[in-house]
């Protein structure tokens, strides 16, 4: 059983400085959990008090059913995979693999079976012989989770570990992660995954659920597909999604959005879900849920990026920068038009308080995991 539970999770350096605000968060079985957010939100510090490589402050790490505060690394039933590999450069592969079930005190047979077994999975038995040197990143990437793999530990820690590879390796690398958690699940293997990355892709492909921190504090956790559609707060909304959620200032009066001159009329669906009216709003509407229309919002069209399939629309909207994706035959038709009408899908509005950040839109338990 490989359950991990944070209770209270608290972490304060000296001097005051609080990195970990008491977070609580249960990781089940065989999930894959992902914890994202920009660089200083204390996800690597949460994964390390995980690991035993960071000192509790407050509150309790609990894996399986055994409170591991006090524990050594070494006695908490994990392995992690670490951003620059840490293979042993005098080591070949081999080697590599074999180190932790000699310190266990395997025997040759045993550990032997095992390289071969890990080898195969990874597709690593042509790199046996060789030294971390003379691999690529990818293969050393390959090796360094073989040698997690190889602990058969009831929990895998990653630490932003494609960092150091290009774009290919990495979507490369995200695939043969995924496919090995799932290859690990259905042979009824415990492989319950704690996956630290601040890149959303990463986070969004590769998570069952996802963790969105900022400032050592929990923002949301839920399903990708949860988290893009109904993020709980501003914060998830502006950060998870590529592009990035256009988020517009302006105020709820009556049954309508207000924007500098412009008012947008919401509709009776979205009346309904409002849980709250500040009159300080934010209008959240996602770039491939505006369209051109006729009677849409007046907007400068400033700039038009070619993706392809796809075109982005860089526009202005009474002074705030907003982008729309269209399709290339749509924006065909626009020729040199310098004022564009954009239109929101109205089931895919959100409406965020301005002074707390709260999306007041949610249909009641649509935000949940």
């Amino acid at each position: 059983m490989a359950r991990v539970q944070l209770k209270n999770l608290e972490k304060v350096y000296g001097g005051g400085v609080k990195a970990v605000h008491g977070i609580n968060l249960d990781i089940d079985d065989g999930e894959f959990m992902v914890f994202v957010g920009p660089s200083g939100c204390a996800k690597s510090t949460t994964l390390r008090m995980v690991a035993g490589l960071e000192e509790i402050t407050g509150g309790e790490v609990v894996i399986g059913d055994t409170r591991v505060n006090d524990l050594p690394p070494g006695k908490r039933s994990i392995a992690m995979v670490f951003q620059n590999y840490a293979l042993y450069p005098h080591m070949k592969v081999r080697g590599n693999l074999a180190f932790g079930l000699k310190i266990a005190g395997k025997s040759k047979p045993e550990i032997a079976a095992a390289i071969n077994d890990v080898a195969r999975i990874l597709e690593i038995e042509p790199l046996l012989d060789r030294l971390p040197k003379q691999l690529s990143g990818g293969q050393a990437q390959r090796v360094a989770l073989g040698r997690a793999l190889i602990k058969k530990p009831g929990v895998f820690l990653f630490d932003e570990p494609l960092s150091n590879l290009d774009a290919k390796l990495r979507a490369s690398m995200r695939v043969r992660i995924t496919d090995l958690h799932r290859r690990l699940k259905a042979e009824g293997l415990s492989s319950t995954v704690i996956y630290v990355t601040h890149d959303q892709t990463e986070a969004m492909t590769m998570g069952d659920r996802i963790c969105v921190m900022q400032a050592g504090r929990i923002m949301q956790v839920a399903t990708p597909k949860v988290l893009y559609n109904h993020p709980a707060n501003l914060f998830v909304a502006g950060f998870i999604g590529s592009p990035e959620m256009n988020l517009i200032e302006g105020h709820l009066t009556g049954d309508s959005f207000v924007l500098g001159s412009q008012r947008l009329a919401l509709g009776a669906d979205m009346l309904g879900r409002l849980s709250a009216r500040p009159a300080d709003a934010v209008l959240g509407v996602r770039p491939q849920h505006l369209a051109l229309a006729p009677d849409g919002l007046q907007a400068r069209l400033t700039h038009a990026e070619f993706m392809g399939h796809e075109v982005y629309l860089h526009a202005d909207l009474e002074g705030r920068k907003i982008i729309a994706v269209v399709g290339t035959a749509e924006y065909e038709t626009l020729g040199r038009a310098g004022v564009i009408h954009l239109r929101p899908t109205p089931e895919h509005l959100h409406v965020f308080d301005k002074s707390d950040g709260r999306n007041v839109s949610l249909r009641e338990g649509s935000c949940a995991a």
